[in-house]
């Protein structure tokens, strides 16, 4: 399946992103992410927010999104898992890396390389029920995109 084009144009909470994340090193510090499990089962658990991701992603519609996640502890275990909120996604952008190459991205290398599309969050634009909220980890912006398209998949408990 062929991930959608990234829309032109960026949005004013990539710099609200900035000013969060900062310019830190290339990698979360020690500590920081638990890698948990092996293979298509395999978590990360992040030791500040106190989540848990799915390491990997799938590709979906918002709707297939939601309920992927909703069924997701049928092969990664536990309970609770979900599509993530726009806020918990942007825990994740990390703007130190150069996401220039298809082996470099801006979140923590702990993620696998994912490809250059947007991410779906749970959260859906202001005033609109057609548009849900992504985040780019290839390029590192954020933008509302139609649920009806395809984009990536990583849930969270």
């Amino acid at each position: 399946m062929k991930l959608p084009r990234r829309p032109a144009r960026f949005v004013a909470p990539l710099i609200l992103t900035a000013a969060l994340v900062g310019s830190g090193q290339a990698a979360a510090p020690a500590g920081h992410y638990m890698v948990l499990g092996s293979g298509n089962t395999t978590t990360v658990y992040d030791t500040k927010s106190k989540l848990t991701w799915m390491r990997g992603v799938n590709i979906g519609t918002w709707a297939e999104a939601k309920t992927y996640c909703a069924g997701a502890g049928s092969f990664l275990g536990g309970t609770g898992w979900r599509l993530p909120t726009y806020k918990e996604l942007l825990t994740l952008l990390d703007l130190s890396q150069t996401g220039s190459t298809t082996n470099d991205f801006k979140h923590d290398p702990v993620f696998p390389y994912s490809g250059n599309g947007g991410t779906w969050s749970a959260t859906l634009e202001a005033g609109s029920q057609e548009r849900a909220w992504n985040v780019n980890f290839f390029y590192g912006d954020t933008y509302t995109y139609p649920i009806t398209q395809q984009n990536l998949v990583r849930c969270v408990r």
